[in-house]
């Protein structure tokens, strides 16, 4: 069983991922915590320093990586399946797509400085021109879609029931 997480910033694709990796018994792991622990570097240092092309290179190369485990659950990071390569691994595992509304988005991420593509802009603005690029990506790219909720642990419930159907 491979589970992989995709969904929007602050979706909870990390928080939840943990939650069901451990009702379910499986080994966790997080894209971009790979990709700082490899780089010894925070992801925003990255998308400063060498740009979001080579980020997105470093994040192919976690996710291709990460993708040979079995029994695992792996949160990704917002714009994985902005890659075709990247979509063709989807394919490898159940893809859970944990849907969130632009306003909680903006909720939940109002003080967050560690979000590069939200440095420095109008939040609202650029998470709605993301959100009409890739949630009808995350949408075709997945197995599972769980409705926002503010609960980490009702969406890892809500998953394990899919998952038995």
């Amino acid at each position: 069983m491979r589970l992989i997480i995709i969904g929007s910033m602050a979706s909870g694709k990390s928080t939840i991922g943990r939650k069901l990796s451990k009702k379910l018994g499986l080994n966790f792991f997080d894209i971009d915590n790979e990709i700082e622990k490899k780089a010894g570097a925070k992801i925003s240092w990255i998308f400063d320093v060498e740009g979001e092309e080579k980020f997105r290179d470093r994040e192919y190369e976690a996710f291709s990586n990460l993708n040979t485990n079995e029994n695992c659950v792996i949160s990704t990071g917002g714009g994985i399946v902005l890659r075709e390569e990247n979509r063709e691994l989807l394919n490898k595992g159940t893809v859970i797509y944990l849907e969130i509304s632009i306003q909680t988005q903006l909720e939940r991420t109002i003080n967050d400085k560690d979000r590069p593509l939200l440095y420095g802009v109008n939040k609202e603005k650029t998470l709605r021109k993301i959100a009409e690029i890739r949630n009808p990506i995350y949408e075709a790219c997945s197995d599972i879609t769980i409705k926002e909720t503010n609960d980490p642990n009702e969406a890892a419930d809500q998953i394990v029931l899919e998952l038995k159907k």
